[in-house]
């Protein structure tokens, strides 16, 4: 659900307010993105207690894989959600809730102690770390407005092929994927600074007029090229073998589909090349 599109009102069941019983299982899978992200607020937690360094990199990566499962059964919901056509107000309500926690505080307190709190006491650092209360709450804010205009605008688009601003599970997930790659927090002030350069154009992403892909037009019950099968075999196998690079290399690229579409599709085509003329005429082709 989320972003991912989930439970759309049926006309006629929205006049009637709160019906009796709920869809019960998208709503489960709803239930598991809300733990996913409260493990991943208790880890973060942990890795904060404890001072040895092991332990604390183990927590951290604890609750960027929470982060990644949640980002899995978010994208189950919805997808079961119009596959049963079990679509309700409330499943809306709920998944967007569930959402705020754990795609936009969960990831944001990860940010915050992964990669401002870890670092080196100084007058410089003390500045960093008031730096990054505001960045990482502004990726909160900004990823509950970026749910709330979701919610509003998803009846009156008419792409479906195409969310408007960076999903918030797709942020969450850039944040999940670099500290799952690098697990040991960070300690120096100039990387402290580049990675609240890097929360900061999330947040900025998610409220953005920028488009990014939505796949909610990929259908698997239809008839694909059996290379659609290969294809995605060689995905899972490799997000289990290599999770670190290909999960970070995922996130980074979806990251930037959106600004490089839209730069892309401001060039102005190519001209095309001019012709050659002889002195026989127009044109010379070639044999």
């Amino acid at each position: 659900m989320g972003d991912d599109a989930s439970n759309h009102a049926h006309p006629a069941r929205s006049r009637g307010g709160l019906q009796r019983g709920i869809y019960v299982l998208p709503s489960l899978f709803t239930v598991g993105t809300l733990v996913c992200g409260y493990i991943a607020i208790l880890s973060t937690l942990q890795a904060i207690a404890f001072v040895d360094n092991t332990y604390s990199m183990t927590s951290f990566d604890a609750a960027a894989r929470a982060i990644g499962w949640a980002i899995l059964f978010d994208g189950l919901d919805g997808r079961i959600a119009r596959m049963t056509n079990a679509s309700s107000n409330f499943g809306r309500e709920f998944d967007s809730l569930a959402d705020v926690i754990t795609f936009g505080l969960a990831p944001a307190f990860l940010a915050f102690a992964w990669g401002v709190r870890s670092v080196a006491a100084g007058a410089l650092s003390d500045q960093l770390v008031r730096l990054g209360w505001i960045v990482t709450f502004a990726y909160v804010i900004c990823g509950a407005a970026r749910l709330a205009r979701f919610n509003i605008d998803k009846g009156a688009t008419s792409d479906r092929r195409y969310f408007i601003g960076l999903p918030i599970p797709g942020a969450a997930g850039v944040i999940a994927s670099v500290v799952h790659f690098y697990q040991f927090p960070i300690t120096e002030v100039i990387y402290g600074v580049m990675w609240l350069v890097t929360v900061a154009a999330l947040a900025f992403l998610m409220v953005s007029r920028v488009r990014y892909f939505s796949f909610k037009t990929l259908d698997l019950r239809r008839r694909r090229p059996y290379v659609t099968i290969i294809l995605i075999g060689s995905i899972v196998f490799g997000i289990w073998a290599f999770s670190r690079p290909v999960l970070l290399t995922m996130a980074v690229v979806y990251m930037f589909s959106g600004p490089l579409g839209r730069l892309a599709g401001r060039l102005p085509p190519q001209p095309p090349a001019p012709k050659r003329e002889d002195s026989h005429g127009p044109e010379a082709h070639p044999a």
